[in-house]
């Protein structure tokens, strides 16, 4: 990936001719490595969340803290504030600070004591950032009488990223170049309010002496920075994290020509952009001010080392209390893994019901299990082993239904299919259905064209303003209706013809194939009840720019139901049992699959392709329903003080005002999501049934049946990568909200209609979780630790694994990820390569 990563920032060679005097080969690997620094940021509808450190692993975190501290003021460990306040709260004891300062001293010699570290929450920090030529030619007097000339880039170039990216949501879009360094250029040469907004008088004038070719205009812009070639890539990078939300998100669109092998240039173009500006400023000011600035800027950055060297040094006391944090959370948690439960009888349970391994699902199993002792609960990652690409009937949507680190690989397709019936075959009804969706969207398009041009906008709302009463009634009291299914928009209400996600494009022994790796995988080729019913989770909310996120994480930020059914179809395709079967996997002749979907939201599950099933499980999914509703009143009142809400209303009340609040458009915090979670446990059921662990992804595994280890590599390479991106992004969209959230939902205004939101109505593109998903209105509720990941499985597995993938020996021993195993009852911590008792 690193590779393909550096190859897709690779620049260009200049034109022929052009005569520099830079040593080519050393400017494009330095713009290659400060490009490949930056993490991608996916789009709003597809909320794959990330670690925006991901680039950075192969350091220890302080030093990667120390690094972004100089380099742009970012923030990696929990502020001090937060700390002070937890201290005082007495949730960090004194006793966990102690904890603290043992781990670390198995890490390295440290001269803090307890007091030292109690004394420093009074201040912050002292690191200084870096300053860009910007902050030097700046006047501090005038700054006071206009736009600060920082803030007035960081604008300028967001306004013309947003216009250039813009595919979706304008309907009059600015004419330009195709790359993204010529729009940009053309956007400033036609400015003409630039000269003032800077108040530099004749700044146009020197604007039309810019470089037309991006390569040129990035030699003369270094040629007037007269910086040492050797503070190229870390200046270069504090450039990209000036802008970092689009720098962010070109990442991504490079990211997304990585199976196609192509290069992306825009995030370099980006970095020429941001280069240029630099310059810019420097040619428009007194020359005397510039040779100043330019020499004070040149010091600086030949001592940029050093400066990360004492920022290191004083953000010892940051990650002592980060561990302190860390310790004051696994107390508890270490308590209920050393609970002793008794083992659950080995009978053949009547159902088996299979759930993601997103926190939300610790609750909805530990109250099945509760309710009923037929039934067995499992946790699996929510694609449910399906790398696919889904096409939804009569559109061109081919959307993405995986984790994010992976790209699909398998064809899913919307089928219409006779009742009863499932094949891909004999595809007329599908036909039909396609060509009525297409033209009812087309409609609906056409629609909406009504509304947003400008000419007819005013006598649209004349002739039909009247017929937006209802809608402007469901947001003064919202509906308390279930949750509504927008894949089916536009698909005939009168149809009984049953439309089903199938995988397409495989042949038999393919499918086959798949399904074995599936199968062993999640641990169900050893004992099948006769209904296992395949769960995947979506939410539930209104006007929620940020909606994809409360989806399943495994699935890009989609509901995990298109993963499950198709799944469940394939598991009972007679012809992929057969194939099973030669190979010694057989399925009992009275299990039957099925697909359903948990709303997080409100915990209501809904089953799907129910025609399908036989008598016998008919009847158990009758008693599942029930089930599952008394489930969801547990879970709802479990939930509800969290929310705000009155957990001591009756049932049917209860579940209303979860629907009120879900359907709400004004609704700032539907539900929690991920919030607080903190672990991630793989080992079987045992380990984790009859406790409370909502802050826990689990995932079932037993090293009984994995000999080799090669499930257990699939796990730690593919879920445990999964939750550590998933913990990091709510870890640094709390401890760095500036950077990495995207602030208040009030203020959000939706760029391209899923590129991202600008907070307001200018600024950078703001990335991460906003606020109101980490803040409860009057403190972080989410609390900002590091992943604890626990494993059932034998130490040489685990050491051999991760001696296999460098990626997760960067993770454990630069202090990304917590690694623990379990040793009979007792656990260990892994510490540079070795195993250690824990000393919580």
């Amino acid at each position: 990936m690193s590779d393909s990563m550096l190859a897709m920032t690779a620049v260009s060679p200049e034109p022929a001719g052009t005569s520099t005097g830079f040593d080519d080969a050393l400017l494009q690997g330095v713009l290659a490595r400060a490009c490949a620094s930056i993490m991608p940021a996916w789009p709003l509808d597809q909320a794959v969340a990330v670690n925006p450190h991901w680039r950075r692993i192969d350091k220890p975190i302080r030093r990667v803290a120390a690094r972004l501290a100089v380099l742009g003021d970012f923030h990696v460990f929990p502020s001090r504030d937060y700390i002070l306040q937890e201290w005082e709260a007495g949730r960090i004891l004194p006793a966990d600070l102690d904890v603290a300062l043992k781990v670390h001293a198995t890490r390295e010699v440290c001269s803090l004591a307890a007091e030292d570290c109690v004394a420093g929450l009074a201040g912050g920090a002292s690191i200084r950032r870096e300053p860009l030529l910007v902050d030097l030619l700046d006047d501090k007097v005038q700054r006071n009488k206009r736009w600060p000339w920082r803030a007035a880039i960081v604008f300028q170039m967001s306004q013309t990223c947003a216009a250039y990216f813009d595919r979706h949501q304008a309907d009059w879009r600015a004419a330009g170049s195709r790359s993204l360094y010529g729009f940009w250029r053309e956007s400033m040469v036609g400015d003409h309010g630039l000269s003032s907004m800077l108040g530099l008088a004749g700044f146009a004038r020197q604007l039309r002496e810019l470089p037309v070719d991006s390569g040129e205009a990035l030699h003369w812009a270094l040629s007037e920075l007269s910086l040492s070639a050797s503070a190229w890539e870390d200046y270069f990078e504090a450039l990209l994290l000036s802008i970092n939300g689009w720098a962010s998100w070109c990442a991504y669109v490079g990211w997304q020509n990585i199976p196609a092998g192509q290069d992306d240039p825009r995030l370099r173009e980006l970095l020429v952009c941001r280069v240029a500006w630099e310059a810019l400023l420097a040619c428009a000011v007194p020359s005397s001010r510039k040779r100043v600035a330019v020499a004070e800027l040149d010091a600086n950055w030949r001592d940029f080392d050093r400066r990360v060297d004492e920022a290191d040094a004083a953000l010892v006391a940051d990650e002592l209390w980060q561990e302190a944090l860390e310790a004051s959370y696994q107390r508890e948690f270490v308590q209920k893994l050393r609970t002793r439960v008794a083992p659950a009888p080995l009978r053949r349970p009547e159902v088996q019901a299979v759930f993601c391994i997103d926190t939300r699902s610790e609750r909805m199993r530990r109250a099945l299990e509760a309710i009923s002792p037929d039934v067995e609960t499992r946790a699996f990652a929510g694609f449910f082993g399906l790398p696919m690409r889904y096409n939804l009937l009569g559109t061109d949507i081919h959307r993405p239904q995986l984790p994010g680190l992976a790209f699909p690989s398998i064809a899913v397709q919307d089928v219409v299919t006779a009742t009863g019936q499932a094949t891909a075959e004999g595809d007329a009804r599908s036909a039909r259905a396609r060509a009525v969706r297409w033209k009812r969207l087309a409609r609906v398009d056409q629609w909406l064209g009504t509304v947003r041009w400008s000419s007819t906008t005013f006598s649209f709302v004349e002739a039909a303003g009247a017929g937006y009463l209802g809608k402007i009634a469901h947001w003064i009291r919202p509906p308390a209706g279930p949750r509504v299914d927008k894949d089916r928009i536009g698909l005939p209400s009168t149809s009984t013809d049953p439309c089903r996600p199938m995988v397409v494009g495989l042949d038999d022994e393919q499918k086959v194939e798949l399904a074995a790796g599936i199968l062993h995988t999640m641990g169900l080729d050893d004992r099948l009840a006769p209904l296992v019913v395949l769960c995947g989770h979506a939410g539930h909310c209104t006007n929620n720019a940020h909606a994809s996120t409360l989806d399943c994480g495994a699935c890009y930020g989609r509901p995990g139901e298109a993963n499950a059914r198709a799944l469940a179809l394939l598991l009972n395709d007679a012809r992929v049992r057969e194939g099973l079967s030669r190979r010694g996997l057989r399925i009992p002749d009275d299990t039957v699959f099925m697909g359903a979907l948990h709303v997080t939201t409100t915990d209501e599950v809904t089953g799907f392709d129910l025609d399908l099933l036989p008598p016998q499980a008919q009847a158990r999914w009758k008693m599942m329903e029930q089930v599952f509703v008394q489930a969801g009143d547990r879970i709802r009142r479990e939930r509800a003080p969290a929310l705000h809400m009155d957990e001591a209303l009756d049932q049917r009340a209860l579940l209303t005002s979860f629907r009120r609040r879900a359907n709400d458009g004004s609704q700032t915090r539907p539900e929690w999501g991920l919030t607080r979670n903190a672990a991630f446990m793989i080992g079987p059921r045992d380990r984790s049934r009859d406790r409370v662990l909502s802050r826990t992804y689990l995932h079932d595994y037993d090293a009984r049946f994995d000999e080799d280890g090669t499930v257990l590599e699939k796990l730690m390479m593919g879920p445990m990568l999964v939750t550590h991106w998933l913990s990091w992004q709510y870890h640094a969209s709390t401890c760095d909200p500036l950077h990495y959230g995207s602030g208040n939902k009030v203020l959000h205004n939706v760029v391209d209609g899923h590129v991202g939101v600008f907070e307001g109505n200018g600024g950078d593109l703001r990335i991460g979780l906003p606020k109101q998903s980490l803040h409860n209105g009057e403190g972080w509720y989410h609390q900002p630790v590091r992943l604890t990941v626990v494993i059932d499985a034998p130490a040489a597995s685990i050491e051999s694994i991760v001696a296999r993938n460098a990626v997760l020996g960067q993770l454990c021993d630069n202090g990304w990820m917590l690694l623990w195993r379990h040793e009979g009852d007792e656990l260990q911590r892994y510490e540079q390569g070795r195993w250690l008792p824990l000393e919580v």
